[in-house]
Parts: C-alpha cells; sequence; structure tokens
C-alpha cells in the first residue's frame, strides 16, 4: 500500500491483490472522483476490497494531484497524473503487467479524466496523448455517474461553477472544448470497449450525462463495443459504489 509512481515520490497508489490471481488475469485501475479537489486513494479500499474478491483480479488505486485554493491546479494536470500512472505500470516491480489486459474504472470526475486520456482530446490537451502500447493494453472503460459534458452539468447545477468547475478549469463562458461527447476516437484505440453507468438515484450529476456520453460513443465504434447501465442502480452519486450490483455490473464488463 502507498507506492510511488513518481520520482519524487510525491504521487502513490495502493494495490490490492487477491490471493490467488494468475499473472494473466486483468488488471482493474480505479480512477476516484471528488470534483477535481476530494477525496484520496484510501477513500476507496472498500471499493477496491470488494472488487478484488469479486474478479480475482488485482485493483490499484492510484492518487492524483487535487485542485485547491493555494496551488491553482488546473484540467488537464489531474489527467496528466493518471496517464503518468498508467505509463509507470509496466516498469512496477509490484505486480507484473506484461500482456495483460487493463481495464479503467472512473468515478464522476474520474470518468471525465480517463475519458480524456482515451478518447481524441489533441486539439486542446495534446499532453494527454498514451503511447501507443498503452492504448493496446488497455481493453475497456467503465465511466460511473460521470461528468462528461460540463456546459450541460452547468444548466442543470449552476452553481457547481463556483463550487469546483472554475476552480479546476478556469473561469470560462463555456467549457465546451473540454467536453468528451465531442472528442473522436484515437488513432490505435478502436478496440475499446465502454460501459458507461448511472444511477436513477443519483442527485449530483444527473443522467443526462451519461445518455449523451452513451449516444457519443455509439457514434464513434461498433455497436457490440459500448453498453450501459441506466436503470439497475438507485442509489446516490458515491453510495451505489460498494453495492453488490454496482461490484457485479463492472466485474462481468472486466472479466468476460
Amino acid at each position: 500500500m502507498d507506492l510511488p509512481y513518481t520520482a519524487s515520490g510525491d504521487l502513490r497508489f495502493d494495490l490490492h491483490q487477491p490471493h490467488d490471481s494468475t499473472n494473466d488475469s486483468p488488471i482493474l485501475v480505479y480512477v476516484h472522483g471528488g470534483a477535481w479537489k476530494g477525496e484520496d486513494k484510501s477513500d476507496h479500499a472498500p471499493l477496491a476490497s470488494l472488487l478484488v474478491a469479486a474478479s480475482n483480479c488485482p485493483v490499484l488505486v492510484p492518487n492524483y494531484r487535487l485542485t485547491t485554493a493555494k496551488n491553482n491546479l488546473r484540467h488537464p494536470a489531474h489527467a496528466e497524473d493518471i496517464l503518468e500512472f498508467l505509463i509507470f505500470l509496466p516498469t512496477c516491480d509490484a505486480i507484473s503487467t506484461a500482456g495483460r489486459p487493463i481495464y479503467l474504472i472512473g468515478h464522476s470526475a474520474g470518468a471525465h479524466i480517463i475519458a480524456s486520456i482515451f478518447l481524441d482530446s489533441s486539439a486542446v490537451t495534446p499532453s494527454l496523448t498514451p503511447p501507443p502500447a498503452l492504448l493496446q493494453a488497455v481493453k475497456g472503460l467503465v465511466l460511473a455517474e460521470g461528468i462528461h459534458d460540463i456546459d450541460l452539468l452547468l444548466t442543470r447545477f449552476p452553481t457547481y461553477r463556483a463550487w469546483f468547475i472554475a476552480e479546476a478549469f478556469g473561469d470560462r463562458p463555456s467549457y465546451a472544448p473540454f467536453s468528451v461527447t465531442t472528442m473522436g476516437t484515437r488513432e490505435g484505440g478502436e478496440h475499446l470497449r465502454w460501459l458507461v453507468i448511472h444511477s436513477t438515484g443519483d442527485t449530483l450529476v444527473d443522467q443526462p450525462q451519461s445518455e449523451t456520453m452513451y449516444d457519443h460513443l455509439r457514434t464513434l465504434y461498433a455497436p457490440d463495443n459500448v453498453s450501459r447501465s441506466f436503470d439497475q442502480l438507485d442509489l446516490e452519486h458515491s453510495d451505489i459504489l460498494t453495492t453488490p450490483l454496482f461490484i457485479d455490473i463492472v466485474r462481468a464488463f472486466c472479466t468476460n
């Protein structure tokens, strides 16, 4: 636990390992939410433990730099950290990644982070371009209760601008350039599978975020590459994460 993935040691991750996994089982990476300004990898140890038990796969939970009132940290810095972590993985002594499929699970802001890396955001954030080997190693992405279209989100929740959007993205008249619902596929990433999850009980991020993202992905990928779960879960935004049903939906996607 609490292993460094940067040379400075400032950024760290937790590795949750099953007792009897094989070296060819998928690797699951969970990227937490928290409005780009909160949460910690340790908050999600219960989720990671449940995923390990259900899937018999290792689950890695990295931290990334958070926006605070003092540091003025803005997008894409958070996603750059996650990309750095993913590039680091093949060199990690704690786990063998050679030849193993990688599945990414992003919740809330974490969903935006991983989508910004694996969809083509190069026109706005070229620093988020994954190397070809990483793009090939990643097989699927789970977007749970994701923030995908910030302008659309602000029409429903205008107070979010002052609460966290302006801090994480700058105070702008429009955040359209950062909408992952307009980004195309990356060359070499046509194989990616996507699962979009949204709970009917989520009052913090409304379902049109996930509906718009699902519809967009369906225009980019083969029909079998994009699936959704919009009516199975009915709890609040973060409460779904440790429910047996959420764990089972994620397990089925990542291991089938």
